[in-house]
C-alpha cells in the first residue's frame, strides 16, 4: 500500500498534519511519499517528530503520485488542483485548510481517522469510496494542455485596457458569440464556483453533466451558456498581437493569433475519495 501526501506550501498546519499522517500510516505498514517541497520541509525540521527515531521522508514529483493507491491533499482547492495534475486516475482525498474548499470535504480534526479508514477499505476491497468529476482538454495544432479540473481560459496578453482580443465562440460548429472581450472562460460544474463565478458565470450543481461558457468583460457579451458535456467548444482568438491559454490558473500555452482552440471533456476524469462535500453548505461560505 502506497499513499502520497501533498501539503500546502509554507503552511505549518498542513505540514504538521502531514507528519501525523506519516507516523500513523507508517505504523500500519503503509509506504508514504510526499511531494518534493513537503518532503524537504519535513526533513529540515526534526522537531516535528514525536518519537526518538527520525523518519526519512521520501519526496517525489507530483507526476509520480499516479503510482500511489491514494493521494491526500492538505490545504485549499489550489493544493488539490496541484495534486490532481499528477494523480491521474488515483483517488484523491482532500483535507480542507481553506475558507471554502469545494474540493476538500474532510476537516483537519477528522483527517487521520478518515485517511486510515480509506486505507483500510482499500486493503479490504481494493477500491476507495470515490465520485468521478470531469476535466477539460484544450488543444490546437501542435499542442495540448494537461487536463483542467476547474476551467480553461483563452484570453489576450493581459486583462484590461489594451489587453483584450477578438473572439469567435462556436458550440459543435454553431456560432454562439463573437466580438471583443478580455477572454473566454470554459468551466466544468466543479469549476463553476471558482474563476467562472468571479466573471459572473452561473453556479452549476456538481451532479449536472454540462460545460459552462462565459465571456470575460465582453463589449457586447452574450449571457453565460451551459451546454451538454459532450459538446466541443471552439474559441478563435484574433485581432491581438499575442494570446494565452490557461488551464486551472497554472499551465499556460502562448499562442499567436489568429488561432483556434478546441475545448472538450477530457478522457481522464478525477476520482475524489472520501465523504462528499455538502455543496449547499459550501455555498454558504461564499457569502
Amino acid at each position: 500500500m502506497r499513499v502520497g501526501i501533498v501539503a500546502q506550501r509554507s503552511n505549518h498546519r498542513a505540514t504538521s498534519l502531514a507528519t501525523r499522517l506519516f507516523e500513523r500510516l507508517g505504523a500500519d505498514g503503509v509506504t508514504v511519499v510526499f511531494d518534493e517541497t513537503t518532503a524537504t520541509a519535513l526533513a529540515a525540521d526534526e522537531s516535528r517528530w514525536t518519537d526518538g527515531d527520525r523518519p526519512s521522508p521520501t519526496g517525489v514529483t507530483v507526476d509520480e503520485m499516479s503510482a500511489c493507491d491514494l493521494v491526500v491533499s492538505i490545504g485549499g482547492d489550489g493544493t488539490f488542483l496541484f495534486a490532481a495534475r499528477g494523480a491521474s486516475s488515483t483517488p484523491i482525498l482532500g483535507v480542507n485548510l481553506g475558507e471554502v474548499g469545494f474540493l476538500n470535504a474532510v476537516a483537519p480534526d477528522d483527517a487521520v481517522e478518515t485517511v486510515v479508514s480509506e486505507v483500510d477499505r482499500l486493503r479490504e476491497t481494493g477500491s476507495a469510496r470515490t465520485r468521478t468529476v470531469p476535466r477539460l482538454r484544450a488543444e490546437s495544432d501542435g499542442w495540448t494542455l494537461p487536463p483542467a479540473l476547474n476551467e480553461i481560459v483563452v484570453q489576450g496578453s493581459h486583462r484590461g485596457h489594451g489587453g483584450g482580443a477578438g473572439f469567435e465562440v462556436r458550440v459543435d460548429g454553431s456560432l454562439y458569440t463573437s466580438g471583443r472581450a478580455d477572454g473566454v472562460l470554459v468551466a466544468t460544474p466543479t469549476g463553476s464556483t471558482a474563476y467562472n463565478l468571479s466573471e459572473d458565470g452561473p453556479l452549476v450543481h456538481p451532479s449536472v453533466d454540462g460545460i459552462v461558457v462565459t465571456e470575460m468583460a465582453g463589449e457586447e457579451a452574450m449571457p453565460p451558456l451551459v451546454v451538454d458535456d459532450d459538446s466541443e467548444i471552439t474559441v478563435r482568438i484574433e485581432d491581438a498581437s499575442e494570446g494565452v491559454v490557461v488551464g486551472d490558473g497554472r499551465v499556460r500555452e502562448r499562442v499567436a493569433p489568429p488561432e483556434q482552440i478546441r475545448v472538450s471533456r477530457a478522457d481522464d476524469p478525477v476520482n475524489i475519495a472520501g465523504p462528499q462535500r455538502d455543496f449547499f453548505a459550501a455555498l454558504g461560505k461564499l457569502a
